[in-house]
C-alpha cells in the first residue's frame, strides 16, 4: 500500500513541477520554488531529498567545473526541499555574478523517491570583444570636455582585444594597443587555475607605456601639465597575482610587481617633491587583498552586499624611490525599499603612511575611478579620507534589442533603465595642502540621474549634480562605483 501511495504522489509532483511561476516561497500558503523561473505545491517541505544528478545544458564554450565550482550543493548531499529551494536562487546568483552568462535558469527535473535531479541551464554571452577605440587622455569625459576645450591632440587611439572566457575555465585575456598622445601596449591574463577544486588561480600582466604629457602638480584643484612633442614619462611595468577562493564568496589575493619609470629632468625642477627618485623610479609592489561578494547581480547590484580591503606597499629599504604604505577599505549594501525601490549605500576609506608622501604617491579624488559626484572636474590629492554615497534608484523599464546575427547571444540585447536620486559627502586630509581649497574640508553633493545597463555588463551613467560651491552640471560615467 505505502509503495502505491509513493507512486502517486510522486506522479502528482512531476506533474506540478510543470508548471512555472514565481522563485521565492509565498508567504502565507505552501508554494515552493522549483526553478528560478517557476514554482509548484506541495505540502512537504522537511522531507530530506539527496541530489543524484546534476545536468548542465546550454555551455558551449563553459567547462562543466567551472558551473558545479559555484553551485551551493554537490551530488550526494542530502537537503529538505525548501533547503534545495533557497539555493537554487543562490546558485543562479553565483553564476551571473561569474559574468559569463546573459540568463541562468536552475530547476528540479524530476524526484524519484528520495532523489532528486537538478537542471542547470545556462545561456553564454558572446566572449570575444575586438574594439576599435578613439578616448580623451584626461581622467574623465568632463575634464577633455570642459577645461581641455575638446582638444583633439589629447585623443589616444588603438585597438583592445577582449577574450572573457578563453579555455571555457573563466579566464580572461586583455591586450591593448595604443597610439596617439600615449603610446602604451598591455598584455594582461586573469584567472589561470593551478589546481582541480578551483581554488586557486593566478593572474600575470606586462605594460608599457610612453607620455607626452606630465601633470606635475595640483594647484587650486586642477592638475598643471607639461606638455612635450617628445615623451616626457616612460613606464614598463609588470606584475603576478596568486588568488585563493576556499568558498563561493570570499576571496583572497596575494600580489607582486616591480615598475620602472622614466621622468624628464624638467619635472623635478618645475616640482621637486614630485618623486622622491630624481629621472629615474625603480620599485617593487606588494600587494594583498580580501574580498566578499554577496549580491544579485555584481554589475549593478539591487540587493546584498559586497566589499573588498586591501593593503598595498610600495618600494622596500629606506634608498628605495617610493616608500608608500596605502590601507584602503570600501563596501556597498543594497537593500529593496518595496517592488518598486531599492537603496543603496557604499563608501570607501584611505590612509597612506608615512604622511609626507611625493605629488605621486598623494592621488586621491580624480584617480583609479574614485570620485565624488559633483566633483568630476576637480583633482584632490591627499593622504588620508574617504567619502560615502547613498542613493534611491528605482527601475524603469527593459528595452529589447532585436539584431539580426548568426550568434544566438547577439540576438536579443536588452538595455535595462534605472532612474535615482543620489548624495555624497567626503573628505580628504592633507599635510600641504597649498592652494588647493578642497583639501582639509567637508565635501558634499546631490543629484539626480539615468542608469543605463545593457549587454555584456556596460553600465553608462548620466547624472545632474550640484556641489558645495553651489557649481551644478551633467555628467557622464562608464563603471559602476564600486
Amino acid at each position: 500500500m505505502r509503495t502505491i501511495v509513493k507512486y502517486i504522489s510522486a506522479c502528482i509532483c512531476l506533474t506540478l513541477l510543470g508548471k512555472w511561476s514565481s522563485s521565492q516561497i509565498a508567504a502565507g500558503d505552501n508554494s515552493i520554488v522549483y526553478s528560478t523561473n517557476g514554482v509548484t505545491t506541495v505540502s512537504d517541505t522537511n522531507r530530506l531529498f539527496v541530489v543524484s544528478n546534476i545536468i548542465i545544458e546550454g555551455n558551449d564554450k563553459t567547462k562543466p567545473a567551472i558551473i558545479l565550482r559555484e553551485l551551493p550543493f554537490q551530488l550526494g548531499e542530502e537537503y529538505a526541499l525548501g533547503t534545495i529551494v533557497q539555493k537554487f536562487k543562490t546558485a543562479k546568483k553565483q553564476l551571473m555574478n561569474t559574468g559569463l552568462f546573459r540568463n541562468v535558469i536552475v530547476s528540479l527535473q524530476n524526484i524519484d523517491d528520495h532523489d532528486v535531479n537538478i537542471k542547470v541551464d545556462v545561456e553564454e554571452k558572446w566572449y570575444v570583444w575586438p574594439m576599435v577605440f578613439i578616448k580623451p587622455v584626461d581622467e574623465s569625459f568632463n575634464q577633455w570636455w570642459s577645461d581641455k576645450n575638446r582638444d583633439m591632440t589629447r585623443v589616444n587611439y588603438g585597438i583592445r582585444l577582449t577574450h572573457n572566457n578563453i579555455t571555457g575555465r573563466n579566464d580572461r585575456l586583455r591586450l591593448s594597443v595604443m597610439n596617439g598622445y600615449t603610446r602604451q601596449f598591455s598584455l594582461q591574463y586573469y584567472g589561470l587555475k593551478l589546481d582541480p577544486q578551483l581554488k586557486w588561480s593566478t593572474n600575470a600582466g606586462v605594460s608599457f607605456s610612453q607620455n607626452r604629457e606630465v601633470n606635475y602638480m595640483t594647484l587650486r584643484n586642477k592638475q598643471i601639465a607639461l606638455k612635450d612633442r617628445t615623451f616626457l614619462h616612460s613606464t614598463i611595468g609588470g606584475f603576478v597575482h596568486f588568488n585563493y577562493r576556499p568558498k563561493i564568496k570570499t576571496t583572497h589575493t596575494f600580489g607582486v610587481g616591480f615598475n620602472y619609470e622614466s621622468i624628464a629632468d624638467t619635472i623635478s625642477k618645475l616640482n621637486p617633491s614630485f618623486s622622491k627618485g630624481q629621472g629615474i623610479m625603480r620599485y617593487p609592489e606588494l600587494f594583498y587583498q580580501v574580498k566578499y561578494v554577496d549580491v544579485d547581480y555584481i554589475v549593478y547590484p539591487t540587493k546584498g552586499f559586497m566589499g573588498e580591503a586591501y593593503i598595498k606597499r610600495r618600494g622596500v629599504g629606506p634608498d628605495s624611490h617610493m616608500d608608500l604604505w596605502e590601507v584602503t577599505a570600501r563596501a556597498l549594501q543594497s537593500w529593496p525599499m518595496d517592488s518598486k525601490y531599492f537603496f543603496t549605500l557604499s563608501g570607501l576609506a584611505t590612509l597612506k603612511l608615512p604622511f609626507s608622501q611625493p605629488y605621486v604617491g598623494k592621488g586621491f579624488i580624480g584617480y583609479d575611478g574614485r570620485f565624488i559626484q559633483g566633483y568630476e572636474r576637480y583633482i584632490i590629492d591627499g593622504v588620508a579620507g574617504g567619502y560615502a554615497k547613498a542613493s534611491i534608484t528605482r527601475p524603469l523599464y527593459t528595452v529589447h534589442l532585436h539584431l539580426p546575427s548568426h550568434a544566438q547571444a547577439l540576438r536579443n540585447i536588452p538595455i535595462k533603465l534605472y532612474a535615482k536620486t543620489f548624495v555624497n559627502a567626503g573628505y580628504v586630509y592633507n599635510n600641504t595642502p597649498g592652494e588647493n581649497t578642497l583639501t582639509n574640508k567637508f565635501l558634499y553633493s546631490g543629484g539626480f540621474g539615468l542608469d543605463i545597463v545593457t549587454y555584456n555588463d556596460f553600465v553608462i551613467k548620466i547624472e545632474w549634480s550640484i556641489n558645495r560651491l553651489g557649481e551644478n552640471g551633467l555628467y557622464l560615467h562608464q563603471r559602476n562605483d564600486f
